[in-house]
């Protein structure tokens, strides 16, 4: 019989993927501005990863690059001429603005969106909102593609529901499922807790380095939207310190998978408070909270920070235990390597450990759980789905070659004015959206 599964989507990097430092506040981004990146190598290393968990059994899909540049969006900006003339143009007097526009940031897909499973939505629908990532403009100007790409991977009505992003205003700043964990049982109702990082119409902490990003009340929106029930939803606010050092996201900080939420000791601003409304919660549901703190003296923030511990996916798989996930970095550093073999010895719900080589994706701050979005869905929702998204040995195979076919080995920043680049990245999605059978969900392709 079928069972209720989380399915990942992972986001396939564009043919743009380059180094900008475009992310304050992403330390990983910012130190790694203006060198050479390697868009073939960053594609095949996503791919790897998809094909590595479809292998092991889990319900894996691929979602689209964006269209970069976004030439669209600089016709809006006032510029004009040809294509080859605006690239020319902007190259020349705004290069840091055709960088952005540029971006192949959507392929961090844990901000295109917050879901909820149909077990917690009072209609009984899967509800998907499109993240407005206001903070930052390279990731701002997403939404709409996203929720084209949303639709045409989840496209039936009777199972799922769509919302646009909320307004792009800096109260309702929205970051998608980076700020979002959803605990318990994926065949039941469960707790929602959306983490945010500063409250927009009262005054509270804030972090003084770094911009706060996820805002209560774009949680609060975000909840209603999906009619879920507020005894069953948690907001919690992010430490304001851990933010300062880095933590952009909660998901830089704290995973979860059904009833395990595996998190660092400073990584909410009463950590203690949330273990106890979460253990409440699970237990009035029937289920027992299982809560992985790591202390700061065994893995500093700035340690986690640095080798993605928490940016990892924990897995269930159908022995009743969990796997996580993690990047190549985490083995590379002795003290958390040596934790996380601690955690596995100990067995109470992790036990075992997979490592990937997500080096492209890292060097601009985007580990394991950025490049995935987390749906959960019943038997029919599966069958619902898009088929030809879902990871294959087959799907694997054709994609590499499309890599192989439209991509470049090396791109900097002097690269993004090359009107064949443009080019190259419209004929490779115009070829992708039809390998996928998503239809015309790009600009230049309507």
């Amino acid at each position: 019989m079928q069972r209720c599964v989380e399915a990942n989507f992972d986001g396939l990097v564009g043919p743009t993927h380059h180094y900008a430092g475009l992310s304050f506040g992403n330390e990983a981004s910012t130190r790694h501005r203006r060198q050479d990146a390697n868009p073939r190598l960053a594609a095949r290393q996503g791919l790897a990863k998809m094909k590595a968990l479809s292998d092991a059994g889990f319900v894996q899909g691929v979602l689209p690059p964006h269209e970069r540049p976004h030439l669209p969006y600089l016709r809006r900006l006032g510029f004009s001429g040809s294509d080859a003339q605006i690239l020319a143009q902007v190259a020349r007097d705004h290069r840091q603005l055709l960088s952005a526009l540029s971006s192949a940031s959507a392929m961090w897909v844990a901000n295109a969106a917050t879901v909820s499973p149909s077990a917690d939505s009072a209609d009984g629908k899967v509800h998907f909102t499109a993240a407005n990532l206001h903070n930052k403009f390279h990731r701002a100007i997403e939404a709409d593609t996203t929720s084209a790409i949303l639709r045409a991977v989840f496209r039936d009505a009777r199972y799922f529901c769509h919302h646009p992003a909320l307004p792009q205003s800096a109260l309702f700043g929205d970051e998608g499922a980076a700020n979002h964990n959803r605990l318990g049982r994926y065949d039941a109702p469960g707790l929602q807790m959306f983490v945010y990082g500063k409250r927009g119409l009262d005054e509270g902490r804030e972090p003084m380095r770094y911009p706060a990003r996820q805002t209560l009340e774009a949680s609060e929106a975000v909840a209603r939207l999906h009619l879920l029930a507020p005894e069953r939803c948690l907001m919690v606010q992010q430490n304001p310190a851990v933010i300062d050092q880095g933590v952009f996201h909660n998901d830089v900080i704290a995973v979860s998978n059904e009833q395990v939420l595996f998190y660092h000791q400073q990584a909410f601003t009463d950590g203690g408070a949330v273990r106890g409304q979460l253990s409440r919660g699970l237990a009035l549901l029937g289920q027992e909270f299982i809560g992985l703190e790591v202390p700061e003296r065994r893995v500093s923030v700035a340690d986690a920070v640095g080798t993605y511990l928490f940016n990892s996916q924990l897995l269930s798989r159908g022995d009743g235990k969990m796997t996580i996930v993690v990047p190549q970095e985490c083995r590379e550093h002795p003290g958390v390597w040596d934790y996380l073999g601690e955690v596995v010895a100990e067995g109470l719900a992790i036990d075992r450990v997979d490592v990937v080589d997500l080096r492209e994706s890292m060097r601009n701050g985007g580990g394991p759980a950025c490049l995935r979005l987390r749906v959960v869905l019943t038997p029919r929702e599966q069958l619902a789905v898009n088929p030809r998204t879902l990871m294959t040995p087959a799907l694997f195979d054709s994609l590499n070659l499309w890599v192989d076919r439209h991509y470049r080995d090396r791109l900097n920043q002097d690269d993004l004015a090359d009107p064949a680049l443009l080019n190259e990245v419209r004929t490779a999605l115009d070829e992708l959206t039809q390998l996928l059978d998503l239809g015309a969900i790009y600009p230049f392709q309507q």
